[in-house]
């Protein structure tokens, strides 16, 4: 690890404040990033504090003066360039992404693809913010809708994709003219300084001396602060439901907009006609890809009582094959939680669901031994439920699978998915068209994904990324998510000698 550290400038001491790419000195707290693979500290981080938080936002407000003079194609071309320069460092950040929060390397390196390809999406929309035209109900008068930059947007991201999220925002913000501000999960603070370290090299070779990216590392107080500032126009806010009501009200108090993506619970329902052998993958890696801590990650399966018993079956017996251990190791399927904390998460969950009702299908627990002396690996578990279970209405960021029979037709299925606060991802497996077509229906699926014949996890950046209800409804990534990052205004023109007024009004002089 220590020649992935070198190549990505991560010192055994690093500032946590970064205005471009300056390093600047803090009293706020030092902190340590230990690795989930094996408990080591892998470097330690000073945090900022208020004062520092001053300096990088005076800055930015300065940066973007500069940042939204360039056209939109020039801002594009530097965003080109930072997705060939994540091309060439995608090796060792997708490492470090993997040794410092846990998921398996493979899908470190996914998670740096992501980063590019939305650098390749964020390429394209340089050339394509349109507006509208429209027709004047004045003669002589020309109607049309054109966007700006906002000024300055707040990221804050969560531990589990530790730079996949921030590009998103990034990427997107910077060609519509915006310059940012990233407060990273104090838990994975060194992937954001090697994100850092990799933007500033290319902004520097551009000639852009000034912080269009800056860096923040903290805890809530420095979410607060970006909150709270009326000269952060736009928060991204990525993390729990909790923590996004704390963001999503103090922006609203202040007329501010905000992004937020909470957390999920979704569900994929199995119907009698689903191909069991086909979905069987999906429902898998939903339930324990990056340990069960993906927003989008398979919390619950919904299945027809026609095949329970036959999917139980299948599950337990997949659930025997997984290899959990080093997520560096390509041979393992699991990689350990994030900390302690996920961890007696986790046994809470293992515990409450069995006081509520549920029945063991696959026992959980905490592994020891020299392999995991962490003390942050888990086995993945699977509980038959009922949808109304506490427990099963609330996400426990962890591998705790439940399954739950339905009677009747596709309705009644869909109807337990949306019956409960949270809706980010669904899914169904079937091979019935109508069944698939009610579920994507206006009656169907509440969430903001809805997929037929894949699991929850795992989206592409060429569509919205987001969910409803406790969700918080913001849309990141694809799509037409690049309006959110600027402000629309309506033009009228009039080239005519006169001035009439709008719906016939007559005001004579």
């Amino acid at each position: 690890m220590k020649d992935v550290l070198e190549q990505l400038g991560i010192e055994s001491t690093n500032s946590g404040v970064m205005i471009g790419s300056r390093k600047v000195a803090s009293t706020g707290a030092e902190i340590g990033s230990y690795s989930p693979v094996d408990g080591t500290l892998i470097a330690k981080v000073n945090c900022g504090d208020k004062a520092t938080y001053e300096e990088v936002i005076k800055a930015s407000k300065e940066a973007f003066e500069k940042w939204q003079m360039l056209t939109a194609p020039q801002r594009g071309e530097i965003v080109r360039q930072i997705g060939n320069a994540l091309r060439e460092y995608k090796e060792p950040l997708g490492k470090l992404v993997s040794y410092e929060m846990g998921k398996s390397y493979q899908e470190g390196l996914g998670e740096v693809q992501e980063m590019i390809d939305i650098c390749d999406f964020a390429v394209g929309l340089s050339r394509q913010l349109y507006g509208l035209t429209m027709h004047s109900e004045r003669p002589s008068h020309r109607m049309y809708e054109q966007y700006h930059p906002l000024g300055i947007v707040g990221i804050i991201s969560a531990f589990n994709f530790p730079v996949a999220v921030w590009s998103w925002n990034t990427a997107l913000a910077w060609v519509c003219g915006d310059v940012t501000v990233w407060k990273p999960s104090e838990k994975v603070p060194l992937t954001a300084i090697a994100c850092q370290n990799i933007t500033q090299e290319v902004m520097e070779k551009n000639g852009i001396d000034y912080a269009v990216s800056s860096l923040i590392v903290g805890d809530a107080a420095i979410g607060e602060l970006i909150s709270h500032d009326k000269r952060v126009p736009l928060v991204s806010a990525t993390g729990s439901i909790p923590m996004g009501r704390k963001v999503g009200t103090a922006v609203a108090q202040r007329l501010g907009k905000s992004l937020l993506e909470l957390g999920g619970n979704n569900a994929i329902i199995m119907t009698e006609h689903a191909d069991l052998e086909s979905c069987l993958v999906g429902a898998v890696f939903g339930a324990v890809g990056t340990c069960g801590q993906r927003c989008t990650s398979t919390r619950r399966i919904i299945i027809h009582e026609s095949i329970f018993e036959n999917v139980k079956a299948a599950m337990k017996k997949a659930y025997g094959q997984l290899r959990i251990g080093d997520p560096l190791n390509s041979n393992n399927h699991v990689g350990p939680l994030i900390d302690k904390d996920a961890v007696a998460a986790y046994e809470h969950a293992l515990k409450a669901v069995i006081e509520q009702g549920g029945k063991e299908i696959v026992a959980g627990g905490v592994l020891d031994g020299d392999a995991y002396a962490s003390g942050c690996y888990v086995k993945p578990a699977i509980f038959e439920a009922e949808n109304h279970y506490e427990i099963v209405q609330h996400e426990t960021f962890a591998p705790v699978l439940y399954l739950i029979k339905y009677t009747g037709g596709v309705e009644n299925a869909i109807a337990i998915q949306n019956d409960v606060p949270q809706g980010l991802s669904s899914a169904i497996m079937t091979t019935n068209l109508r069944e698939s077509e009610i579920f994507l229906s206006h009656a169907g699926s509440d969430c903001g994904i809805a997929n037929v014949n894949i699991g929850t996890s795992g989206a592409e950046i060429g569509g919205a990324f987001g969910g409803e209800k406790d969700t918080g409804g913001g849309r990141e990534s694809g799509s037409d998510a690049w309006k959110i990052y600027m402000r629309r205004q309506t033009n009228t023109i009039n080239y005519s000698t006169e001035i009439p007024l709008a719906q016939g009004i007559k005001f004579d002089l």
